[in-house]
């Protein structure tokens, strides 16, 4: 056995740090000694293309170090797929999950190793960014370790139009930040705001990270995740007042490019496009770091000059602290054998990565990662706002129940956008059909 693997199984083995663990399902046994791998290692994920390519890149030293063998296969239905694949008995060793709901579907069924049974939680959770790994934690334990981090909580603007205009380029609070549209707004007639939500039958999911941003600056995490996994109601009067806030921002006349009704038309990809002619027609855009891929070209390729960012700042009078709203990619495993944990182990190190973050798209989970690595200022600005965020919380409509996360809470917001419907209604008729089989236990909440 190559000695890097041999090493592995002897410092992976029976490591529990943990200090939530509990006695929560799982194929792995705190304290089992791993089996003997075969030398060959299956990895499932839904990312293809050039992702793929620099994922591979990413593995290459490890496989000619370790002498392991890693398959990567790749399927964009990947949430649906994985599912079928555990019912036939053909999972694979490790999965890539885009979304922690799949975790803890399949946690809760006894389908995944926890992470404590073969990596070091504590060494992980050092140089992780704060909170990450509760995202991915059923009846006491963690299921999986994030290889890739997304940050949404950032709010875009054409640089040199922004800095001619002499606005604030780093609001300490939201009533700065409304201090900043109200005087874009009172030197002519350019609205302050790019919004778009418009994407096909996913059309609303722009709308309930809008929400999530809000209810983690109003009301703080732990609040928040009581939310996400329904230990509150979803028309909990804080819920109310997060869905009304952002409708302040929206609906107020002016505000925003095309006004309420065009944000629903705009395509998401597209909305900050006019921020970049001659004579911007908006100026603030707050999407996630995935929305350099969509800027024009000539934009991306001058992206530190063209391009400005500060976070989506706190409430003053709420949440003490700088929230971060994101998402990534979450590994788990279907087996335990000595190869399969020395791949966990550097996947879910701040070793894993380089070639993928020196392509650009892909920020490290881990803030002792490089950052020399990343290709660009404008990346390492959005790496550290991650990595000195106060908390991370995963992006809630992904951890909900798929019939609200990406059903009833995504209709929701598009009646309340139209003006169909109030928040309270809106956020009634979610409440009213929150899946029973989707309610926690009270271990679950005790341990959330």
């Amino acid at each position: 056995m190559p000695a890097l693997t041999a090493a592995a199984a002897l410092t992976l083995t029976g490591c529990l740090q943990n200090p939530d663990a509990g006695s929560g399902g799982g194929v792995g046994a705190v304290g089992a000694e791993p089996e003997e791998g075969d030398g060959s290692v299956t990895i499932f994920g839904a990312f293809g293309g050039a992702e793929e390519e620099q994922f591979n890149a990413s593995l290459a030293p490890f496989e000619e170090e370790t002498g392991i063998d890693i398959q990567y296969v790749s399927d964009q239905d990947f949430t649906n797929t994985i599912q079928v694949r555990v019912d036939a008995g053909d999972a694979p060793d490790i999965g890539l999950f885009p979304q922690p709901g799949g975790v803890l579907d399949l946690a809760e069924r006894g389908a995944l190793v926890p992470i404590d049974a073969m990596l070091d939680y504590d060494a992980i959770d050092a140089t992780l960014v704060n909170g990450f790994l509760d995202s991915a934690r059923y009846d006491g334990r963690v299921y999986a370790a994030p290889m890739r981090m997304a940050v949404k909580s950032i709010v875009w603007y054409p640089k040199q139009a922004y800095d001619e205009g002499g606005w604030n380029t780093e609001p300490a609070d939201l009533a700065e930040l409304s201090d900043v549209a109200e005087q874009i707004r009172s030197q002519g007639d350019t609205p302050p705001w790019c919004i778009g939500w418009q994407s096909d039958q996913a059309t609303g999911w722009v709308g309930t990270d809008w929400v999530e941003e809000y209810m983690l600056r109003l009301h703080g995490p732990d609040v928040y995740d009581d939310w996400i996994y329904h230990r509150i109601p979803f028309n909990d009067e804080r819920v109310v007042e997060a869905i009304e806030t952002y409708g302040e921002l929206a609906n107020t006349d002016g505000n925003v490019l095309g006004g309420a009704r065009g944000i629903l038309n705009t395509p998401f990809a597209e909305a900050m496009n006019p921020a970049f002619a001659d004579d911007p027609g908006c100026y603030l855009m707050r999407q996630g770091n995935f929305a350099t891929g969509f800027f024009p070209e000539d934009i991306q390729a001058n992206l530190d000059e063209e391009i400005g960012i500060f976070v989506f700042p706190p409430a003053a009078d709420g949440f003490d602290g700088q929230p971060i709203l994101g998402g990534g990619d979450l590994a788990a495993a279907f087996e335990y054998d000595t190869d399969v944990a020395a791949v966990m182990e550097f996947l879910s190190s701040d070793e894993f990565g380089g070639p993928w973050a020196q392509a650009g798209g892909w920020l490290s989970p881990h803030t002792t990662f490089d950052a020399s690595l990343y290709p660009d200022e404008t990346t390492r600005q959005i790496a550290e706002m991650g990595y000195t965020a106060d908390v991370f919380r995963y992006d809630g409509s992904d951890v909900m129940p798929r019939e609200v996360g990406s059903g009833s809470f995504w209709t929701g917001m598009v009646e309340f956008q139209s003006g169909d419907k109030t928040a309270q209604q809106v956020a009634d008729d979610i409440e009213n059909g929150w899946p029973q089989s989707a309610e926690p236990t009270d271990e679950e909440g005790e341990d959330q």
